[in-house]
């Protein structure tokens, strides 16, 4: 088992380069097998869940190529299967884009009830929705979703969606592009990476309107061909270093980013107590004075997004006076809030708000890891405490954070990773 070992205390300073946008790449990977050709796919971020999708893809047949650590090619050509292995689909919530995309091609899919951090209740009703109005039935059975579109080819429809929901949209927009006729996605989400898909499809010949709207259009093509195309820089590790120079100090450029997809967090970190100098594809971030208590909900975008929820969290457990932060996504997303306690943190959650009562600093401890970004909430707690604390779980920090450890070095945290072995009581259950 592998832990993090972080001395806290010293302020950041240097320059860290973001990687690719994770939830964009699962989109993006998956909307590849709909391709039927070859895709160069640039700025990939290296992390777990990527590789997991990429082995799903070969799976699949596709054949998969490594170009460079953030470069990967993948010929879909010989595509045949629409189903995956049971242990790799439910690994990774970003599997069902899979249905989607074998759907779409194929008119059939077969893919496992996706996997990923327990965050409460994530239904995929809204997708199932989604293809339905397309003309395909589905089925849930056995821990498998099987869909099959009732004509051979999906057909175009309007498609309006119950509630806000990325994956949905996305989903629907995958399978829509090789749909007969014209489809349209009211309610749709519009976050970055949602634009992201559709930028991919639409470079490999899908006619796709409306993204980053809350109206979509769909028009059905034949086919789609290959093509070269690089993947948005990941908002959500920058604003993770926004959050860890707030929480432990200093100042930070991080570079490539786009400035724009920030505002919904800089905005925020800016009413605490950061100060910001934005260049073209870069963001300078500073702390000079102690952090202000601010109320925080998480909405969809261009809202403030959930997954900076715990960062932000840690930061305001260092901010003066009392903060409030409202969950308005997750129904579970605050269970990190008692590894935090055992920092010093004094946080009481009721529901889906938690009331923060600022300290002075934290304290190191040993704590756990219960999903992505709660990993890195702690992480950001860590880098400023006073004393060492010990991650464990941090497998779940990784499968979304591109080489975390050494990007925090390069910013002069202590920071290393160390073998433990393995124990009944240490086993992860997140």
């Amino acid at each position: 088992m592998i832990k993090y070992v972080i001395k806290g205390g010293r302020p950041l300073d240097g320059e860290v380069t973001v990687s690719g946008a994770k939830n964009a790449a699962l989109a993006v990977i998956a909307a590849s097998a709909l391709v039927g050709d070859v895709t160069r796919i640039e700025n990939i971020p290296k992390i777990i869940d990527v590789t997991l999708m990429l082995e799903i893809m070969r799976e699949l047949g596709a054949r998969v190529r490594l170009v460079n650590d953030s470069t990967v090619e993948i010929d879909s050509t010989n595509v045949v299967n629409t189903s995956a292995s049971y242990d790799a689909m439910r690994k990774i919530r970003g599997s069902y884009y899979f249905i989607g995309a074998l759907l779409g091609r194929f008119g059939h899919a077969v893919v496992a009830m996706p996997g990923g951090c327990n965050l409460g209740v994530r239904p995929i009703d809204q997708h199932i929705k989604g293809f339905e109005a397309l003309g395909a039935t589905v089925e849930v059975k056995s821990g498998f979703i099987h869909v099959t579109a009732n004509n051979g080819r999906l057909q175009g429809a309007h498609i309006y969606f119950d509630v806000i929901t990325v994956g949905a949209t996305i989903n629907v927009m995958i399978a829509a592009s090789l749909a007969e006729g014209l489809t349209v996605i009211e309610n749709a989400a519009k976050e970055p990476h949602v634009v992201d898909a559709a930028n991919f499809l639409n470079s490999m010949g899908a006619n796709i309107t409306g993204a980053g709207t809350d109206v979509i259009k769909i028009r059905g093509v034949d086919r789609l061909h290959g093509g070269t195309y690089s993947i948005i820089p990941d908002q959500i590790e920058a604003g993770t270093y926004i959050a860890a120079t707030a929480a432990a100090g200093g100042t930070v450029l991080i570079k490539n980013v786009i400035p724009k997809h920030l505002e919904c967090i800089t905005a925020k970190f800016n009413e605490i107590g950061l100060e910001f100098t934005e260049y073209d594809d870069a963001l300078l971030v500073s702390r000079t004075k102690p952090l202000q208590k601010t109320n925080v909900k998480t909405l969809p975008y261009p809202g403030f997004p959930t997954d900076m929820q715990p960062q932000t969290t840690a930061a305001l457990c260092l901010a003066e006076g009392t903060s409030v932060v409202t969950e308005g996504i997750y129904d579970n997303r605050f269970k990190y809030v008692e590894e935090l306690k055992r920092m010093g943190a004094k946080v009481q959650v009721d529901g889906k708000v938690a009331v923060i009562e600022g300290v002075e600093s934290f304290s190191g401890a040993r704590i756990r890891a219960c999903d992505l970004r709660a990993g890195a909430a702690l992480v950001v707690a860590a880098l400023s405490a006073n004393g060492t604390s010990e991650i464990i779980g941090v497998h779940h920090i990784e499968r979304g954070y591109e080489n975390m450890v050494e990007k925090v070095r390069c910013l002069g945290g202590d920071i290393k990773c160390v073998e433990e072995p393995d124990s009944d009581e240490l086993s992860d259950v997140g």
